[in-house]
């Protein structure tokens, strides 16, 4: 099978088995958002959702952010994971925000990814999701891992991922893409074993049944 037939076939597939797929982070606005992408880097987003309710109500804004306490950050997001490489992203990028851009956050890839701690994956989720504007693919653990599974992409570098997806999926679907790879990742095409038995792409996957530790039910 073709790739772009490939690509076809799995995206169609997917559609059907998550239709709502979307962020699981929980946010009210495009600050909130950033800051809770900014947390999720090696951890998962219900643990996100568990320290930034205090973190929010603590900083509500980027200025109040901008002059907080490290120390105090640290200790609210701890549970996070690297919180210290974590406080020192989400105070710098809250600074920019203020010195830069008024207190808003940027609305644009590139006032984003000027931002420190933001690169690409970031930005796409935050633009998408808090501003309704889709400029790629966000690459995240699971969309890498499920690209190369998938026999979509042979890079493990994200931005050439994203470039590879994007060639090969119409770019009104390419927010669906993000969330639909996520889901199926961490429901079924899992990092360690895979259930390829009861996954419904397994005869369009060039990696079902030879990954290492693959399951034959859920």
């Amino acid at each position: 099978m073709e790739r772009v037939e490939r690509a076809r076939a799995i995206m169609d597939r997917l559609a059907g088995l998550y239709p709502e797929a979307h962020v699981m982070l929980d946010f009210k606005s495009p600050f909130q958002l950033l800051i809770a992408v900014i947390l999720s880097a090696q951890t998962t987003d219900v643990g996100v959702n568990k320290v930034t309710p205090a973190l929010f109500a603590r900083f509500p804004e980027p200025a109040d952010l901008a002059a907080a306490d490290p120390a105090e950050v640290e200790e609210l997001i701890r549970s996070t994971g690297f919180f210290r490489n974590k406080t020192k992203a989400i105070i710098g990028a809250s600074q920019r925000i203020v010195s830069e851009f008024d207190g808003r956050v940027p609305d644009t890839m590139e006032g984003l990814i000027s931002l420190p701690g933001v690169a690409r994956k970031t930005a796409n989720i935050v633009i998408a999701n808090a501003y309704g504007v889709v400029e790629g693919i966000a690459v995240d653990t699971h969309v890498l891992r499920l690209s190369r599974r998938f026999g979509l992409s042979e890079h493990t570098d994200p931005d050439k991922v994203e470039r590879d997806l994007m060639g090969l999926f119409p770019r009104d679907e390419w927010y669906d893409v993000n969330y639909r790879f996520i889901d199926h990742g961490r429901a079924v095409c899992t990092a360690k074993r895979p259930a390829c038995g009861p996954c419904a792409l397994n005869d369009v996957c060039p990696a079902a049944f030879t990954v290492k530790g693959w399951r034959a039910e859920l």
